[in-house]
């Protein structure tokens, strides 16, 4: 990467971190990809009960290989039966670190996520004592009318083309409430493939450091 656009793209992570410090949220910076596993190992202790929602950025990190370690009880949500899921999920409730990555990250220090089962955004509200957001640079984002629009444009789309949810967005690479004219974001796909259901938005914290935001010099996930 070009060293005058890194600078800015690290002052824009700093501010952000700052503000997420604000909201009672721990922040690391990692410089490459590569970094995150050494700051995740430093979160975790032995015989904890780790488990994940589906983020892509975990594993373009390599966080599955660490965690599979045998330090660890790694509830492997890849291991499980379809007709088991269900169970699994409210399972991770009992997790002590879970992981995830974030579907934007606004510079005033609010994580922004949106789901379809919403197992996720449940897990990051309230449950496992221990949160890691893994988050690369890309999903930093001015402020929640941005965050709504990465959703919109860069977050549903390509996952949807991942997770062969037969919706509108990933017949045509944006979400149906962007030819209305008000866009409103709840409006629109009648899918029942949609994964544009339930929205969490993670402001100032109660609990003091129990959500960690790792944000990473790199572009990663969705």
């Amino acid at each position: 990467m070009d060293e005058n656009k890194k600078a800015v793209i690290e002052k824009r992570i700093r501010r952000t971190g700052e503000n997420l410090m604000k909201n009672n949220m721990q922040f690391y910076y990692a410089p490459t990809k590569e970094d995150v596993r050494d700051i995740v190992k430093s979160l975790l202790k032995e015989g904890d009960v780790i488990t994940h929602g589906g983020t892509v950025s975990m594993v373009e990190c390599g966080i599955n290989e660490l965690i599979a370690s045998p330090e660890y009880n790694y509830m492997d949500r890849t291991k499980v039966l379809p007709e088991e899921i269900k169970d699994f999920y409210r399972k991770s409730f009992f997790a002590d670190v879970y992981i995830s990555s974030a579907n934007a990250i606004t510079e005033d220090g609010i994580l922004y996520n949106v789901d379809g089962n919403s197992n996720r955004i449940s897990a990051i509200a309230y449950g496992p004592e221990s949160v890691i957001i893994i988050a690369g640079y890309n999903k930093i984002v001015k402020n929640l009318e941005q965050a709504e629009m990465r959703v919109k444009t860069e977050s549903a789309p390509p996952n949807c083309v991942r997770l062969d949810c037969k919706t509108y967005c990933a017949e045509t690479g944006e979400c149906v409430s962007m030819n209305k004219p008000d866009r409103q974001i709840y409006d629109g796909c009648s899918s029942d493939a949609r994964i544009c259901c339930n929205y969490l938005i993670s402001a100032k914290q109660r609990h003091k450091d129990r959500i960690k935001v790792i944000i990473v010099g790199e572009e990663l996930g969705y």
